[in-house]
């Protein structure tokens, strides 16, 4: 991709806890160009999907801000097609990491942060985050995919609304209208996120997994092939080692040991 800037030492860093899962710092506005960015989440994405000791994945930005903001006036030295190509591929690699992510906002979300956000899981917000796709005041539209998951998370009508203004809205109507899941005090939101990931990662891995393919494949489709999916994803989450687990756990009145494992 574009070698305009460093990548900042930073950049899209990493930590992880104790219970697997980990959180992807995104750095805000000016830190770096979007090719770069994005360059930096997709070698995280890698690596984190091959990491077996990662349940789960929480999204953070560095700082208030969860975007990148830095100016595309240099887009005519690459080509703006193949940037967005790249960028469509980063979010649909989020979209099937086949570990739950959850995306924190406390502070500023647009741009490349809103479209990042829009291919995780879901998004839970502190009350003083903002929501929005500013990119129409500079002449274009988001490139990452956000026209069509923003479309299809809150309705064409209100997301040709929020894109065609530039416009940013608050928290409390972004959870009105269904951009964001969950909405917490600002000093309380990181504890309540690593809280409800945890919970998340307590789960089977293997029907996590196939629970997100079969949601994700089945969301565009009609009805009867989707449903048709869901017993095919039925059947073969029946077969499986954590099933037979989990079973046992409920008739033994006890926490299950899920191991992850979908094969007999």
């Amino acid at each position: 991709m574009n070698q305009d800037n460093p990548l900042p030492e930073k950049l899209a860093g990493i930590s992880r806890n104790q219970y697997g899962v980990a959180t992807l710092f995104i750095p805000g506005s000016e830190t770096a160009s979007h090719s770069r960015l994005l360059e930096a989440v997709q070698q995280q994405i890698i690596s984190l999907q091959h990491n077996e000791e990662v349940k789960g994945i929480i999204f953070a930005a560095q700082g208030n801000c969860f975007c990148c903001c830095s100016s595309l006036g240099n887009a005519a030295m690459y080509d703006a097609a193949r940037l967005a190509t790249f960028g469509q591929q980063v979010m649909f690699n989020i979209e099937s990491i086949g570990k739950p992510s959850i995306t924190v906002i406390s502070g500023i979300c647009t741009g490349i942060g809103l479209e990042l956000a829009l291919a995780s899981d879901f998004i839970i917000a502190a009350d003083s985050a903002r929501f929005g796709f500013t990119d129409i005041s500079s002449g274009i539209l988001p490139f990452c995919g956000g026209t069509q998951r923003l479309a299809r998370l809150i309705g064409k009508s209100k997301a040709k609304e929020l894109i065609f203004s530039g416009e940013t809205i608050d928290a409390g109507e972004a959870l009105r209208i269904g951009l964001i899941n969950r909405l917490y005090q600002q000093d309380a939101l990181q504890t309540e996120a690593e809280a409800l990931m945890q919970k998340i990662c307590s789960r089977s891995s293997f029907a996590l997994k196939i629970g997100g393919e079969v949601i994700n494949a089945g969301y565009d489709i009609d009805l009867k092939t989707a449903c048709m999916l869901e017993r095919d994803a039925f059947a073969l989450i029946f077969s499986s080692h954590d099933q037979r687990e989990g079973m046992q756990a409920f008739l033994e009145k006890r926490q299950p040991l899920f191991g992850g494992q979908g094969k007999n």
